[in-house]
């Protein structure tokens, strides 16, 4: 005998078939996280990373994918066994005061998102058909309104299906290249070795650790882990969604991280040492003469991808922090149409689109402790988690990964302060 979702008995099928079959239509809310693990920005980080250093920084996407496994985890459960966000139950806890300056640095932290996907689907349009930035962020600004639209229509599973959808998408766009790119595995492996060279190394691993371990992400994923399932109270159906879920955690940040590194691989492979490759229009050109122009349209496809799924998503993050802590309900579309016009006007006045990109997750790493500290604190918290509440290892754990990402964010910005970055 087996329950299911909403509780009721039901007998098992030969092999588990039936369970098997129902435990994947559970899938779904780790994938739509995971877009924002792949977005634009992750581009323009990893593609500096490789060309400017070769394999050296391979060991920060491994750590920071391991890090976000464990945090988005963390987060859906937090969700599954409260029935409420994290940032609604922030809300719950903070005096009006605290309770708006953390919205304030957490849409500061949405924007910095949004910023990052409309330039990078922008230029993404840009390689592919020549369209002026500011014309291709407004298109990407649209086709986001459109798959928005989806999510406010035809409800979270349609959305979640188009989100994969493009996911798939972009893993082809960006593990393409690998199959015919040069990589070194020897070098690549001892890229796993960590450590740095000098401080702009620094600079460049916060910022993937920023493009990688994303704060709006944080703040999401318990919505839609409490969305999808909804909030039960019968311990067995609690159990069995918490064991789907870390299924769809591994398998949807699985994907995500072989993207990423992927992305480094080819960079180290086939850009490592050229001239112009410092921006994602000198890398795709690189691409484009080193591996083929297929290899590289491939790619450029893979980043409008990313730049459609993750500005669709990263909306849907900053009405959910919205939402939580202030009580506010703003219309998704509506939302979608006010973050646009900051991408759009950064584009029109001609700034360098890696630079921007590179910055927002530099800003997107700042960021990240205020989603994290308060999430691991709650899923601690007895009171809050019931029996459900991390035990020491796992709050070592947590607490761990909370204080490296500090001393990293701090080093960041003292390099910065002094100029050597």
């Amino acid at each position: 005998m087996s329950v299911d979702v909403a509780g009721r008995t039901r007998r098992r099928a030969p092999g588990g078939r039936r369970s098997r079959a129902r435990a994947l239509l559970l899938l779904g809310p780790a994938f739509v996280a995971a877009i924002a693990y792949v977005d634009p920005g992750n581009v323009a980080a990893n593609l500096t990373a490789g060309s400017a250093y070769g394999y050296l920084l391979v060991w920060v996407l491994v750590a920071a994918n391991a890090i976000a496994v464990f945090v988005q985890y963390q987060s859906a459960k937090l969700g599954i066994v409260t029935g409420s966000s994290l940032p609604e139950l922030l809300g719950q806890r903070l005096s009006t005061g605290p309770r708006r300056a953390f919205w304030v640095q957490a849409e500061l932290v949405a924007a910095a998102t949004d910023l990052a996907e409309v330039i990078g689907g922008a230029v993404a349009l840009n390689l592919l058909f020549g369209l002026p930035l500011p014309l291709g962020g407004l298109i990407v600004g649209v086709v986001a309104i459109g798959i928005l639209a989806v999510q406010s229509q035809r409800g979270q599973r349609s959305f979640e299906a188009v989100i994969v959808g493009l996911l798939a998408v972009i893993a082809i766009g960006f593990l393409a290249g690998l199959f015919v790119s040069p990589v070194d595995w020897r070098a690549a492996a001892g890229g796993l070795v960590p450590r740095f060279d000098g401080a702009p190394t620094v600079l460049l691993a916060a910022s993937m650790l920023g493009a990688t371990v994303m704060p709006h992400a944080i703040y999401l994923h318990s919505s839609l882990a409490r969305d999808r399932h909804g909030h039960h109270l019968d311990e067995k159906v609690v159990s069995r969604l918490l064991r789907v879920t870390r299924w769809d955690v591994f398998g949807a940040l699985g994907i995500a991280g072989a993207v990423n590194i992927a992305m480094l691989l080819l960079a180290a492979a086939s850009l490592n040492g050229q001239t112009g490759t410092s921006t994602i229009e000198g890398a795709h050109a690189a691409i484009s003469a080193s591996l083929g122009p297929v290899i590289a349209a491939v790619f450029a496809i893979g980043l409008l991808a990313s730049g459609f799924a993750s500005a669709s998503v990263g909306s849907y993050a900053g009405a959910t922090i919205m939402s939580g802590l202030l009580t506010i309900r703003v219309p998704l579309l509506l939302r979608r149409v006010v973050t646009l016009i900051p991408a759009i006007a950064i584009l029109a006045a001609g700034v360098e689109p890696t630079w921007a990109l590179v910055i927002s997750q530099v800003f997107l790493s700042l960021g990240i402790p205020f989603a994290l500290v308060p999430l691991i604190r709650l899923t601690s918290n007895k009171a809050v988690m019931g029996d459900r509440a991390d035990r020491r290892g796992m709050r070592f754990l947590g607490w761990t990964i909370a204080a490296l990402v500090v001393v990293l964010n701090a080093a960041l910005v003292v390099l910065t302060i002094a100029g050597l970055a």
